[in-house]
């Protein structure tokens, strides 16, 4: 029931249909207070902690995918071969667990650390820690290894981590929805937040002067069963079974429409708990899905379901003015 009202929230912000103005005053009043709160950590009232190593922020200021995570696991990479040793945190956001923080590693279980925390070990090659602390998950990190540079994933909110670079990801087509602060909105910030970060990049094709563009790809596929692989263009003749839980799960659809697959979409709130019956249909199709919605069904796939690793590409100016900001803010 709350996934449901959840996704059906989503879908009013983003596309402007009108919720009832007795929500408003509550807009109004939680703008005031995320104003209010970023015054207070800004005046040193509320306590801010330094790492003993820089601190960079990937996240957003709305409700929803924006494409974060491909981002992170890019930054990883692109670090490492700048010599660094990047760690990862995160919220762990859909995992239920006792005790936080917790390590992760590619045998996590996406139940107790979350979906996108076990996706990004299985691909970033870096330690990896989540919880609702980022502070805690970072220094869980730094006790455990020699990681020279913290990536956070998400927490452009969580100002009690001090950071070093912000940058800020947009959906380039869903882009603000219709613009209000939550509830009546997907804001989790002002608009105006975005003056404040040092990058902002766009999932899609940028519209301002202070944005970049990145795209997110994918052209092969994977089984989930057999770990075969097969370029994605080969289910062009086939009629599949498309499923998504995700921020966005049209952004998946899209692309594989791209392609010129002929899919029959299935569409489910963001980190869904999937069982069998949710990838289960009464008929031989392939079953194609993302790779993050993948990590939670590896013990009940049959040879049937594929999903897709996809990377992100940011644009160069993207590139030259992140390596800008790393000489200016981390190497001094």
């Amino acid at each position: 029931m709350k996934q449901n009202i959840s996704r059906w929230l989503q879908d009013a912000w983003y596309k402007e249909m009108y919720i009832s103005s007795a929500l408003m005053p509550l807009s109004m009043f939680y703008d005031d207070y995320m104003r209010f709160r970023l015054f207070l950590y800004n005046k040193g009232l509320l306590k801010k902690t330094k790492c003993s190593v820089p601190v960079i922020i990937v996240g957003n200021i709305t409700v929803g995918g924006t494409g974060k995570t491909p981002l992170i696991l890019w930054l990883a990479r692109f670090l490492r071969e700048q010599g660094y040793k990047p760690g990862i945190i995160s919220r762990g956001y859909g995992g239920n667990t006792d005790s936080w923080p917790q390590w992760v590693d590619e045998q996590s279980n996406p139940e107790q650390v979350g979906d996108e925390a076990v996706l990004m070990a299985k691909r970033a090659d870096c330690p990896i820690a989540v919880g609702p602390e980022r502070v805690k998950a970072a220094q869980m990190i730094l006790d455990k290894t020699d990681c020279d540079v913290i990536l956070s994933d998400d927490g452009l909110q969580h100002y009690a981590l001090d950071r070093d670079i912000e940058i800020a990801v947009i959906d380039g087509d869903r882009r603000f929805g219709n613009g209000y602060t939550l509830p009546c909105g997907p804001l989790r910030e002002p608009i105006e937040r975005l003056n404040k970060v040092d990058l902002i990049i766009v999932n899609g094709v940028a519209s301002e002067e202070n944005e970049f563009s990145m795209i997110i790809q994918g052209d092969t596929v994977v089984n989930l069963a057999t770990q075969e692989q097969k370029l994605l263009t080969e289910f062009k003749n086939s009629p599949c079974h498309a499923v998504a839980g995700i921020g966005n799960p049209k952004r998946f659809f899209d692309l594989l429409k791209q392609e010129s697959i002929s899919i029959e979409c299935h569409a489910y709130p963001d980190h869904h708990l999937f069982n069998v019956d949710d990838i289960t249909f009464d008929d031989d199709k392939p079953i194609l899905m993302t790779e993050k919605d993948a990590v939670k069904c590896l013990g009940f796939a049959s040879d049937k379901h594929w999903y897709l690793p996809v990377k992100a590409f940011p644009q160069q100016q993207f590139i030259d003015k992140l390596l800008t900001l790393i000489k200016e803010k981390i190497r001094g």
